[in-house]
């Protein structure tokens, strides 16, 4: 259907949705925002009948829960396709904030998809629905074992990170090659590590139960580390570009677990929307989960250093701090194939994260009395509940 129609973009306020509801309307849709303006993302908006200053003003934005079923079908009425983004973000702080990480993300997803079907009015419109789900449901990437071929190691010993043991070991029974990531793809058995990542596994398998059960199209798409403008420069629990930018605009060194050789994919905020539209108007792509990122992995180091000289902070004596520390449940490498997304959606990357970055600490530049290096504070935090760094 495109550019057709009446889109419901939940959590459409924030970072990422607020990408996708931009993408919707160039596309022709009208765009109706459900958005608790959650006060670790939005600070007092919320309590001040705010809206984000980024915010399209197209859009119409319906303030209220995902987990109160009276503003989720208020928001669904009249909605032609839905695509769910709502949920609380933030790997680290999920383990210790165990049951409000589920309340949310579990029951919200829940919330949402119960009203849909069981309000006939709505399922009878309802004509695709697109869910976010995340990289982190792998737990670790995909590996190749000379002796062995492809392999999935769970986690590394605690014994060997203590060691400063980094690299990853083949886990066949009496093999200790050391494996070389390779792209991960959707078959890779999932192995979600954190209570945010549980939540997102539930997200996808019950968006995608439901859609088949019910018979009304519906794609998951697992996102791998997304950056971009808007994001939530004081929330210490936001993703890692956030964090070193907090780090380097207070004057700090952007921190670097493990010996940074670890590799990620960084995937710009506007592929990810333009991922999300391609999934609502393709016919090829229905029930299936499909990875969006770049498909070009980069390490943590050379995503610090890129900051850094971005900002020129590098010129003050600002370095990335290489910790040769670890965080418990960290995982090594986890990159991703994108071919499904190419072939499935038409997908490609337009953003390399030279080109982002440079975008991004533009940006950053210009919110220097909003952003606030909160990471001590969160290391602080997570070390009183037991789940900080270590380095032996």
């Amino acid at each position: 259907m495109a550019g057709m129609g009446t889109a419901l973009v939940t959590g459409g306020a924030g970072f990422i949705g607020s990408y996708i509801t931009d993408e919707l309307l160039r596309r022709g849709y009208a765009v109706r925002i459900l958005d608790n303006l959650e006060p670790q993302v939005h600070g007092g908006l919320r309590e001040n009948g705010g809206r984000p200053d980024y915010l399209a003003r197209e859009a119409e934005l319906v303030l209220g829960d995902v987990r109160d079923p009276e503003a989720v079908r208020n928001a669904l009425h009249g909605v032609d396709v839905l695509v769910h983004q709502a949920a609380l973000v933030g790997v680290p702080q999920s383990m210790y904030d165990i049951r409000r990480y589920t309340d949310i993300n579990a029951m919200g997803g829940a919330t949402v998809l119960d009203v849909a079907m069981n309000d006939r009015a709505i399922r009878d419109r309802l004509q695709k629905m697109v869910v976010a789900s995340s990289m982190s449901i792998y737990g670790e990437g995909a590996y190749r074992c000379p002796d062995h071929g492809t392999v999935f190691p769970k986690l590394r010993p605690l014994a060997q990170l203590q060691a400063h043991g980094w690299a990853m070991r083949c886990p066949a029974t009496g093999c200790d090659h050391v494996v070389a990531a390779v792209a991960t793809d959707e078959s890779k058995p999932l192995q979600p590590l954190s209570i945010y990542a549980i939540g997102k596994r539930d997200h996808e398998e019950m968006f995608l139960a439901v859609g088949r059960a019910y018979g009304i199209p519906t794609v998951a798409l697992r996102y791998w580390q997304v950056y971009g403008q808007r994001q939530a420069l004081s929330n210490p629990y936001t993703g890692v570009g956030a964090i070193f930018c907090s780090r380097v605009l207070a004057g700090n060194a952007p921190p670097v677990y493990e010996d940074g050789a670890q590799l990620r994919d960084f995937v710009h905020a506007k592929d990810i929307a333009r991922a999300n539209a391609l999934a609502l108007e393709s016919a090829d792509a229905i029930d299936h989960a499909i990875n969006i990122g770049t498909g070009n992995p980069i390490s943590i180091a050379d995503v610090a250093w890129t900051i850094v000289r971005e900002m020129g902070a590098d010129r003050d004596g600002i370095t990335p701090e290489v910790l040769q520390q670890f965080r418990p449940g960290d995982t090594r490498d986890c990159f991703p194939d994108i071919s499904a997304a190419r072939r499935l959606l038409g997908y490609a990357p337009t953003i390399p994260f030279t080109e982002g970055a440079k975008e991004l600490v533009a940006w950053v530049r210009d919110q220097k009395g909003r952003a606030e290096d909160r990471f001590e504070q969160a290391q602080l935090e997570l070390q009183a509940k037991g789940l900080g760094s270590a380095s032996r």
